[in-house]
């Protein structure tokens, strides 16, 4: 998937300038950057969810070829690409199975029989995500994390070749958080799936993602792996504070943002030390 020379805007106001993305089957990457740096414009952008000014997204066929997402109808376009969206409304009177199905929506006719092999893929979308054990319970008894994770789960239901995920670890406590990034490196790894994913957590990007995009202020700021782009100059002059970099001896990085209060007490420690 490509996004190339995308410019986008609000109300005429320039949000995103010229900003090119590739996403590469099989890979995940990570969009980081400060608040209102262009992450989940430039992700609705690549979902059809936000016109652009001007440029265009590439989707590669199965020949080989590109084609202009704009050029595919809505139906065709879901066939290929979901998106996992910040915020979407909670949905009363429907049971947990019944919102994953929804994902099922793009590849069905007018009768959900033609849906060959759908009732199989959602109830796999369902254990992946952890929320088989509740399925028959209303959507909106869940916690927020539970339905974080209901939503995640219809996007697996539609079962496309690009799935994007505009922070999806929010509501979701440690051992979710995880779990949900080991899903992503195992459709990336064991199915080909081509993801792009909007995050936060410098640390967890750094451990999920083949390539980072760190944004500021609407432009591509850096592009490579996450050793090449989490470096302690860079993230500082991007996000306005003074960011230490740490690697272990097993590769991790590991990002440490310094305010007053690290200082602080870092003084204190080597001052007892």
């Amino acid at each position: 998937m490509l996004g190339l020379d995308l410019t986008l805007s609000y109300h005429g106001a320039p949000v995103v300038h010229g900003a090119e993305l590739h996403l590469e089957p099989g890979k995940v990457t990570a969009l980081v950057g400060p608040n209102g740096s262009g992450k989940s414009t430039l992700l609705r952008a690549l979902a059809r969810l936000h016109a652009p000014d001007s440029g265009r997204v590439l989707l590669a066929t199965d020949d080989g070829r590109s084609v202009d997402a704009a050029s595919l109808s809505s139906r065709d376009f879901a066939r290929r690409v979901t998106l996992l969206a910040q915020s979407r409304p909670t949905p009363g009177g429907l049971t947990v199975r019944e919102l994953v199905e929804f994902g099922r929506h793009p590849h069905r006719g007018r009768w959900i029989a033609g849906d060959a092999g759908g009732a199989t893929i959602v109830e796999r979308a369902m254990g992946l995500t952890g929320v088989a054990a509740f399925a028959d319970q209303p959507v909106d008894r869940l916690s927020g994390g539970q339905l974080q994770r209901v939503w995640l789960a219809s996007c697996l239901a539609q079962d496309t070749s690009v799935l994007l995920l505009d922070e999806p670890t929010t509501y979701l406590d440690l051992r979710y958080q995880v779990e949900l990034l080991d899903l992503i490196r195992e459709l990336a790894d064991d199915h080909g799936v081509t993801i792009g994913v909007v995050l936060h957590d410098l640390d967890q990007a750094a451990a999920v993602a083949d390539r980072l995009v760190l944004l500021e202020s609407g432009r591509v700021r850096a592009v490579g792996t996450p050793a090449d782009v989490l470096v302690s100059d860079v993230l500082s002059s991007a996000y306005g504070i003074r960011v230490d970099v740490e690697v272990d001896d097993r590769g991790c990085i590991t990002t440490c943002p310094i305010g007053r209060y690290n200082t602080r007490q870092r003084a204190e420690r080597l001052a007892v030390a």
